[in-house]
């Protein structure tokens, strides 16, 4: 099995909902359910891969207080080596709504602190050779990303594969907020976003004509995954392209969705199984964990034969 790690922001998420319409300032509402766990786009691949029983590596950061601690013994196996900063621990409040999206309210805590020295010292990168890493969280990482050059050139040297996952940036897609995710695209071996992200970033408003302008910066045998919430997942691979429907489900919790995807699709890759299959484990594994609270990653192995191959 290729080996693989996370590497970004993970906080606290706090959960509640479903809630519709949106309160009146100065009320109070009564919601179904709520939740307090890890989050952040790395920390819900790494609970998904911990669920999932696939070994990984971790690298992150954490604030001074009880719910950096949490954090640390959450993944007490990983988070030795984690750097903790003078800061508070970011979080965030998640509140769902009844059509399945969701509301966020973030504090940046001690993700900007985040270093590309604290992810050296936290990952064994002798053993993730011929691996995989999940980079991930960069519009919160602001000190890690300032040196996204040095940190995918680490990797390559060691022969780690770079899956980027950009996230969505609070500031929006500015022109520089594009022209430097686009510097990284040549270094990526996969590039997993949602629709959304695909249009911004390729300035398109054509989705076959926005995979044509990203392809034209990655590397010729790329990946591009693109998540489409409760439609599935759309796959590029050279001249392959694939659509995975999702099932239908109840969706309870969307919340870090294409997190779990992407912990699904990597770990089916990294246990050797081909683009199709991998595409469609990422869907199942998601839709698996939308629909079940408190949230499970197992996912009936059928789901993963309804895809088309074009």
């Amino acid at each position: 099995m290729r080996p693989l790690c996370a590497i970004g922001n993970i906080n606290i998420d706090i959960i509640i909902g479903p809630s519709d319409p949106w309160p009146v300032p100065g009320t109070e509402c009564a919601v179904e359910h709520g939740d307090v766990r890890v989050g952040g786009a790395a920390g819900n691949s790494a609970l998904a891969w911990m669920a999932m029983e696939t070994p990984f590596q971790i690298a992150a950061n954490t604030g001074n207080d009880h719910f950096g601690q949490w954090l640390r013994d959450t993944f007490a196996g990983h988070s030795k080596d984690w750097p903790i900063e003078n800061s508070a621990t970011a979080f965030s409040v998640g509140i769902t709504h009844t059509d399945g999206e969701r509301t966020f309210f973030t504090t940046s805590g001690h993700l900007p602190l985040l270093s590309l020295e604290a992810i050296e010292r936290s990952l064994d990168v002798a053993a993730l050779r011929g691996g995989i890493a999940l980079v991930v969280g960069g519009f919160l990482t602001d000190r890690l990303t300032r040196s996204y050059r040095l940190l995918f050139d680490w990797l390559e040297e060691n022969n780690v594969e770079v899956a980027l996952d950009t996230g969505w940036p609070i500031t929006g897609w500015t022109t520089d907020i594009v022209d430097m995710t686009v510097s990284w695209l040549p270094r990526c071996g996969q590039l997993l976003l949602n629709e959304s992200e695909v249009l911004a970033l390729s300035g398109r408003i054509d989705m076959d004509a926005a995979v044509s302008e990203l392809r034209r910066h990655l590397p010729e045998r790329a990946a591009i995954v693109i998540k489409q919430g409760a439609r599935g997942a759309k796959g590029y691979l050279g001249s392959q392209m694939i659509q995975v429907p999702a099932p239908r489900v109840e969706l309870i919790d969307t919340i870090g969705a294409g997190d779990v995807f992407n912990a699904g699709y990597l770990s089916a890759l990294a246990q050797g199984a081909g683009f199709d299959t991998a595409v469609a484990r990422g869907v199942a594994i998601a839709s698996r964990a939308v629909s079940t609270l408190p949230r499970r990653y197992d996912a009936p192995r059928a789901w993963e034969k309804d895809s088309c191959v074009a």
